[in-house]
């Protein structure tokens, strides 16, 4: 039996219309959007649309002309990033952010004198709201992580934006791991930027993902070239989407983006959660009988992810990952997953943890596997405290 639980990485599988959709455009189109007038590419164009539209429908966006394509989620927040902010700008970030947010802010805080505020962040997934609108003072842009890749905490977003919004500070959101498996509103939300991947909950393939931007919201562009449109220009064109979205598209990536999107939105977004959130009951009920296992995070599965970080007393990460994999055929992953911030939070820096994480496709019978195999490693290694 081999069992996938590494779908905060990369979810997997992917809906069996994924596949096909890729494989009939590449057959059965093959040209680019808005390279051409001819029949196939204006197909690609209505592709891209469509793609367009039904993120809308997911994220609850207004207008398919606020849906910007990139190749993930980190591209995503570096054209916010280094498109809005100027030196000497003021950034509020959580506490629980991921390279993909803190490393662009580091770059930007060296190279442009970016100034960078932490909001009080707590290792069992809370944040301190009570001082959030003074710290929104003299603040130019707030950087929120929507769900912690590591705590599996939620941010509460709604507040954190309805208190920025008041202040007059933008809002960017790191949505890498909801999208597509939590429910977002961006009409009732308001967020100013949403930084979205494929891969993740989306249940599409690498190499897609997007930026939400507000209307009326302008960036520097990250890059420039060929858009299609507009070519007796030397410059990029003043409209998005067009105007950030330069060279040929992944337009294969994006089929099967539009066919990931079309099935979230037949099966209903509420409907992946709720059965992640069982899930996730099952998994939590099963690590809280293991003596010698340690979790992080919050404690009840309908305040988090699908997603549970922990350690096993006697066996380091690495090592519980292995045995998994290699005696057990369980897929997880250990270290630090790129979020050194949360794990500084929980006290992990220097050892990582253990990550299992479900998807829709994950049954009762994984997490039963999982629960067996972490008794027997554990009774093997002698329990005792795993922290």
């Amino acid at each position: 039996m081999t069992v996938y639980l590494d779908n905060s990485a990369t979810s997997n599988p992917k809906p069996e219309s994924v596949y096909t959709a890729i494989v009939e455009y590449m057959r059965g189109n093959g040209a680019s959007p808005g390279r051409g007038n001819y029949a196939l590419a204006r197909d690609a164009d209505e592709l891209v649309y469509k793609t367009r539209k039904a993120m809308c429908g997911i994220l609850g966006a207004k207008r398919p002309s606020e849906i910007i394509f990139t190749s993930n989620a980190t591209e995503a927040v570096n054209m916010a990033l280094k498109g809005y902010l100027d030196a000497g700008d003021r950034v509020l970030v959580t506490g629980y952010e991921h390279n993909a947010v803190w490393r662009p802010l580091k770059k930007l805080e060296e190279e442009r004198g970016v100034k960078l505020t932490l909001l009080p962040s707590y290792s069992n997934g809370t944040a301190d709201l009570r001082t959030l609108r003074e710290m929104l003072t003299g603040v130019r842009l707030a950087v929120v992580s929507h769900g912690s890749n590591v705590l599996g905490c939620v941010t509460p977003l709604a507040e954190i934006v309805s208190a920025a919004r008041e202040a007059g500070v933008p809002v960017l959101v790191d949505a890498a791991q909801t999208a597509g498996a939590y429910p977002i509103n961006l009409s009732e939300i308001q967020a100013d930027m949403l930084a979205f991947t494929g891969h993740k909950g989306l249940m599409g393939p690498t190499g897609t993902g997007g930026l939400y931007l507000r209307e009326g919201l302008e960036l520097r562009t990250l890059k420039e070239g060929g858009t299609g449109g507009m070519s007796d220009s030397p410059y990029p064109p003043k409209d998005p989407p067009d105007r950030y979205e330069a060279g040929t598209m992944n337009i294969a990536g994006i089929a099967g983006l539009h066919a990931a999107a079309d099935f979230i939105l037949e099966t209903g977004v509420e409907n992946i959660r709720s059965h992640e959130i069982e899930l996730m009951e099952m998994l939590l009920d099963g690590l809280n009988s293991i003596s010698g296992v340690v979790y992080y995070g919050p404690r009840k599965a309908d305040e988090r992810l699908g997603l549970v970080s922990f350690n096993l007393a006697g066996v380091s990460a690495n090592e519980a990952a292995r045995i998994l994999d290699e005696d057990y055929g369980i897929m997880v992953r250990a270290g630090l997953h790129c979020a050194p911030q949360a794990h500084r939070l929980m006290g992990t820096e220097r050892v990582g943890a253990v990550r299992a994480s479900v998807g829709y496709f994950n049954s009762e019978r994984d997490i039963e596997h999982l629960i067996g195999a972490l008794s027997r490693i554990t009774a093997e290694a002698g329990g005792g405290d795993a922290s």
